[in-house]
């Protein structure tokens, strides 16, 4: 006697599983490693700059007689890039809506690359004076649109070709190209550290060129999003995705960019920020500082995929309120550990922030973000929202810089854990998109098809409200 299967409950998912298999599309795994592979790329670059900033620019590029100063224009330029992002994210976004995921891809490398490079090649202060300062924020700003438009279509990419059941595991891939670039920004700074002068800053800039090559050609290898493909034929591209999204989804986005500041500002105090404080503090050398960002990027790699393969299980909203509440407990711990001068100590802290704190919540982003908004204007909203916090996070450290000379290391402790507090509110107020309720109808939707003949399932109809197989498709 053979058993009868329970109803799938959405039917929906019947139909999206005709043109998005369950399993995802069998290029799911190079898509997933293509895209991390540009991300890694793209973070050395942007990443490579906040290193730059707070080790070397501050003299290389405005007056070395007033090193505070110096400082804060380094980090006020650092800013600026951030700045800049959202618009890039409403670039990257609009176009990645209209005319595909892959062309922003490729687009957004090549831009990023340009400018990387050029960075290594420009005059200091002592060369060309005031000038030296505003040519490096000309290809600063490029960096920021270049880096604001790459994150939307990589991760959407990814998501978009991923197996339903995995999304947090591919999207936390693509994430985890992020630590790899810190690392090799890291390993590049620390190679060049003993040629000393310009060249100690100049030489990792300028081997981006040959990165950026290998991204280029892996990218173009890339296939285009099956979810873009389906709306295309279906014709149901969105006409002004910006405008919809806004209108239809401001909500998420202020949820998202809630949720993002924890991360991107957070790391902004507990990395980019603190390699100023220690040497300013004399507290370690710089060697000691960039092998404990080295050894926390590296375990960072591994962490990534790690937390965004843990939300597969439990679901989103449950590992970012863990790391949300850890970001509002670690602010005074964090720096009281750092004070203590001893090297290992160093390391622990930088492991912690990174590879704990900010880790579990960017492993989560790619996906929560992306079953946030619905398929015609998933790029924009989720670029949008991921974007628009990087205004906040770009000049975190420029703030920080005020508040420690201002109220000592006790300033930038306290708006450290302020970050998780406002990230654990937005945690609690977004609505979780994978918890028991998806997770079954899934399972059950995947014992009909076992016990279905394949032409059993029906064609689907339209794709044009598409959020996502899994998704609760009401909107708020």
């Amino acid at each position: 006697m053979t058993d009868r299967q329970p109803p799938v409950r959405n039917t929906h998912l019947v139909e999206v599983a005709q043109w998005h298999p369950i399993d995802g599309t069998p290029t799911k795994k190079k898509v997933a490693i293509g895209c991390s592979v540009g991300a890694t790329i793209e973070t050395y670059d942007f990443i490579g700059f906040g290193i730059a900033a707070a080790l070397y620019f501050n003299t290389a590029f405005f007056p070395a007689d007033d090193p505070l100063s110096g400082t804060l224009l380094s980090f006020a330029t650092l800013g600026i890039g951030f700045a800049v992002r959202p618009l890039g994210g409403i670039i990257g976004g609009y176009l990645g809506d209209r005319i595909g995921r892959k062309p922003v891809l490729v687009g957004s490398l090549l831009l990023m690359g340009i400018a990387t490079v050029l960075i290594g090649v420009l005059p200091t202060y002592e060369q060309v004076g005031i000038w030296a300062g505003i040519l490096l924020v000309v290809v600063r700003v490029v960096q920021g649109l270049a880096f604001g438009a790459e994150w939307g279509g990589a991760i959407l990419m990814c998501f978009e070709h991923a197996p339903w059941r995995k999304k947090g595991l591919y999207t936390g891939i693509t994430q985890a190209g992020f630590p790899v670039g810190l690392l090799l920004a890291n390993l590049a700074f620390l190679a060049s550290v003993p040629l000393g002068g310009s060249w100690a800053w100049r030489v990792p800039f300028l081997l981006s060129a040959v990165l950026i090559v290998v991204g280029i050609v892996i990218r173009l290898k890339v296939e285009e999003s099956p979810e873009f493909e389906e709306l295309k034929e279906e014709g149901e591209l969105s006409e002004n995705p910006l405008l919809e999204v806004l209108r239809d989804d401001w909500r998420n986005i202020l949820r998202a960019f809630c949720l993002r500041i924890t991360e991107t500002a957070g790391y902004a105090v507990s990395v980019t920020f603190m390699l100023s404080y220690i040497a300013a503090e004399e507290l370690a050398d710089r060697s000691v500082t960039l092998t404990a960002t080295m050894i926390a990027a590296g375990i960072g790699i591994v962490a990534t995929t790690f937390w965004g393969s843990l939300t597969d299980r439990v679901g989103r909203r449950p590992v970012y309120l863990l790391g949300t509440a850890l970001h509002l407990l670690w602010g005074i711990p964090l720096f009281l550990v750092v004070n203590t001068g001893a090297a290992v100590a160093i390391v622990i802290a930088f492991v912690i922030s990174y590879a704990v704190l900010q880790n579990s919540l960017a492993g989560v982003q790619g996906a929560w973000f992306s079953e946030l908004f619905a398929a015609k204007t998933r790029t924009t909203g989720a670029s949008l929202a991921y974007q628009m916090s990087a205004v906040v996070s770009g000049f975190t450290p420029l703030i920080t810089t005020a508040l420690y000379a201002g109220y000592g290391w006790i300033g930038p402790a306290l708006l450290f854990s302020a970050y998780g507090l406002l990230g654990l509110v937005a945690a609690l107020v977004t609505r979780e998109t994978w918890g028991p309720a998806e997770r079954e109808d899934v399972a059950a939707l995947e014992r009909s098809i076992r016990a279905q003949a394949p032409g059993d399932v029906p064609a689907p109809r339209s794709a044009a409200d598409t959020r996502r197989p899994t998704a609760d498709s009401t909107s708020d």
